[in-house]
């Protein structure tokens, strides 16, 4: 049988662009993109027996870390099931017989992908609960006393820094943004 796994990625919240040309499947879709309580990826796997294909977009899709891709490539194995990923062009028998530079590659890009996937929805996540992200703002006050001994040229870096703890380089940076 056919089967087809999608959930929300960086690019495809919504999951239409996942599977697109991929016909005649029983598609299990995830409704959050986030790394535990991934009951479709658990049904799916109990559904799946010897013969059966499997197709998902890229590895992301399928796993939150390489040891999740890894033993879900052994229940695959053992079960006889093809696992097809088509972004990477790749099935689970081709990765197995991959020259070991190719498959340290194939790795590494996995895991990149994989922390960025997880860091964006992450910051998303804290956003949505109100937390602030990013770089924390300088006072007001602190700017402008920065700015106006800047501007008398009576003051070094060094000597601003000291006085409203504001560095060189934000310091330049707020005034790039501002003057």
């Amino acid at each position: 049988m056919r089967f087809g796994y999608k959930r929300p990625l960086i690019n495809d919240e919504d999951v239409k662009l996942q599977l697109v040309d991929i016909k005649r499947a029983e598609v299990y879709i995830e409704q959050h993109p986030y790394m535990k309580k991934r009951h479709e990826l658990e049904d799916l796997v109990m559904q799946l027996s010897k013969g059966d294909q499997l197709y998902v977009q890229n590895f992301v899709v399928l796993a939150d870390s390489l040891t999740q891709f890894q033993d879900l490539l052994r229940v695959f194995e053992r079960d006889e099931v093809t696992v097809t990923f088509i972004d990477e062009n790749l099935n689970n028998t081709d990765i197995l017989s991959m020259r070991l530079l190719e498959l340290l590659e194939l790795l590494t890009n996995l895991q990149t992908k994989i922390k960025r996937h997880q860091s964006i929805f992450g910051v998303r996540e804290a956003q949505k609960q109100g937390k602030i992200i990013g770089r924390p703002k300088k006072s007001d006050d602190n700017l402008n006393r920065a700015f106006a001994m800047y501007d008398s040229k009576a003051y070094t870096l060094q000597q601003i820094k000291e006085e409203t703890g504001i560095s060189k380089s934000t310091l330049y940076r707020y005034l790039d943004q501002f003057k």
